[in-house]
């Protein structure tokens, strides 16, 4: 169980690896005519992000967000009907 800032802050975590790992391959390619070992390692760290990503998504879909005391039904089985 995990609170809604929690989820919040996995779930833009998971958009800042994405989009940053993607532009970490682009420059990756971009380099990589200039310079081999550049290219090869700007485009080896982005795809390690984006999988980091893809990794986080699925942990978040497996969190459940907590409800927080006050949001709680009372059982109102108990009482008789007026």
């Amino acid at each position: 169980m995990a609170s809604a800032r929690a989820l919040a802050w996995v779930e833009r975590l998971v958009w800042i690896l994405i989009y940053g790992g993607l532009f970490g391959v682009v420059l990756g390619i971009a380099t990589g005519g200039a310079h081999l070992v550049a290219g090869w390692s700007l485009g080896v760290l982005g795809g390690i992000a984006v999988a980091a990503g893809l990794v986080l998504i699925w942990v978040r879909s497996r969190l459940r967000e907590t409800t927080p005391p006050g949001a709680q039904s009372t059982d109102n089985s108990n009482r008789g009907t007026t």
